[in-house]
């Protein structure tokens, strides 16, 4: 019982720790309702002193977006949609992406974070649907919970329109009776990769009026297809260009991007298809701040520093007492449930509810994962820790900081994470908490290699036989 009574309070004093941290609650004073700017000085003053563990603070300052007239070509109805949501102009982004389709090419877009990429595929579409009401599109997504929140977002704007228009959601949630309704009367498909490779291909003469009719085919999230798993997407794209010509139609294509550095040549590579490249980015930009902090060395000997898990709490944790809305991401599920836990033990002891403290990753039930993507949107919820999950463009609302608990692995990926704060032009923070692996020491100890290089080039293989040839096989059985 006493050791057990020594444990307890060795944890108690290691989770409390302040590392010649300072509280900032004490050391600031600041009340809920002070500003982010307010925690970035404090960052900025330890900044400054030596042997500090804040190795950067990087600033991103605030920028002007450039708009354009909403074509001549938009559909009345659809025009007065936008306006009834306060768009009366467009990014400029986003009207060339819609003359670019308009002109029948095969278009990829590709912006920051929260810059409306997911208008630049709706627009063009609703236009189309509005005019042919027997037409079809196909909206493709790395995930589920992707594919529902935007299936969300293009029913509102359906209903604001107040047209007959049906979309549909196809996956392996799908309850079977639907199935045959969606085939027959959908007008707008989402889906993913592994339900079009498993679930509508090998049963394309079910779909035969949808392939038919297929004009436009939208893959978002495009930079997540690369690698072995964009290898199969290029395959299964051919598969799908293949069915298509069966069925005398020839869909173009809508590709959207996060930042990397080849995203035209990836997208020809995965649908054989020649692009235009859409990447001047005309959304406003809020301010930002990227600090990168580097946990105190506890043993010189042994190189030992402090665990990366308890540093990322406590930068969390400046972040929520202050009334800061918070995303902390972690690399791995385990990684996530024990921040979770952390940071529940945590507010507990204080003022703040635990229940406004959730985790968010795969295996959580499709209900749960709704419920806590709309309780972040309303501010119900103080902090969310997830795993890459919340990486992709899901509509989480505006949050203040992004707390990341290790290197992502890619440049590409690090920045898609610290732009989901800041999603509504406020000024923002993220912080990127390093490990002691040694891809994390290089990144936080050179802060110049991180900010100053552009983004991986995204590299795909079709032609590996063994992915080559379990698609042949499958295309064989769809057309023989």
């Amino acid at each position: 019982r006493f050791r057990c009574k020594v444990a307890k309070k060795r944890r108690k004093r290691a989770m409390n720790y302040s590392l010649g941290f300072p509280d900032l609650s004490r050391e600031l004073s600041i009340s809920p309702k002070q500003s982010l700017e307010a925690v970035v000085s404090y960052f900025r003053s330890k900044h400054l002193e030596a042997d500090s563990p804040v190795r950067a603070i990087h600033h991103q300052p605030a920028a002007e977006g450039t708009f354009a007239d909403i074509p001549a070509l938009v559909d009345g109805k659809l025009r007065a949609a936008l306006e009834k949501r306060g768009i009366a102009r467009l990014y400029s982004h986003q009207a060339e992406a819609f003359d670019q389709i308009q002109a029948g090419k095969h278009v990829v877009i590709v912006t920051p974070t929260a810059s409306g990429k997911t208008l630049c595929y709706n627009l063009p579409v609703l236009n189309l649907l509005m005019r042919d009401e027997g037409a079809r599109a196909m909206y493709l997504f790395p995930t589920k919970a992707l594919a529902e929140d935007q299936l969300h977002e293009f029913q509102r704007a359906v209903e604001e329109m107040g047209s007959e228009i049906r979309a549909f959601t196809y996956d392996g949630d799908t309850p079977q009776d639907a199935r045959r309704a969606i085939r027959q009367r959908a007008n707008v498909v989402l889906t993913n990769p592994d339900m079009l490779h498993s679930g509508i291909l090998p049963h394309h003469t079910k779909w035969a009026r949808y392939f038919e009719n297929l004009r436009y085919i939208v893959i978002d999230e495009l930079h997540y297809y690369r690698g072995v798993y964009g290898s199969h997407l290029a395959n299964l794209l051919r598969r799908l260009k293949r069915i298509c010509e069966f069925y005398n139609s020839k869909p173009q294509f809508i590709c959207c991007s996060a930042t990397i550095a080849n995203p035209r040549e990836l997208a020809e590579a995965l649908t054989g298809e020649p692009f235009e490249l859409v990447e001047r980015n005309g959304a406003p930009r809020g301010e930002k701040f990227f600090i990168f902090y580097n946990p105190p060395v506890v043993n010189r000997q042994l190189g030992i520093r402090r665990s990366y898990i308890a540093e990322t709490r406590r930068m969390a944790l400046k972040f929520i007492e202050n009334n800061l809305q918070t995303l902390v991401f972690a690399n791995n599920r385990l990684a996530t449930e024990v921040l979770v836990k952390y940071l529940k033990d945590a507010c507990d002891r204080g003022p703040i509810p635990s229940e406004t403290v959730r985790g968010y990753r795969g295996g959580y039930l499709p209900r749960e994962r709704r419920e806590i993507e709309q309780s972040l949107r309303d501010g119900k919820i103080r902090a969310v820790v997830a795993t890459n999950a919340l990486e992709l463009g899901i509509d989480i609302g505006s949050l203040d900081a992004v707390v990341m608990a290790g290197y992502a692995g890619t440049i590409a990926s690090s920045w898609q994470r610290a732009g989901r704060a800041g999603r509504r032009q406020g000024t923002s923070a993220a912080v990127l908490v390093a490990s002691s692996a040694p891809l994390d020491q290089y990144i936080v100890e050179h802060p110049d290699y991180f900010f100053g290089s552009s983004p991986e080039h995204a590299y795909i293989n079709p032609e590996n036989l063994e992915i080559l040839l379990a698609h042949l096989k499958c295309a064989a059985f769809e057309l023989p």
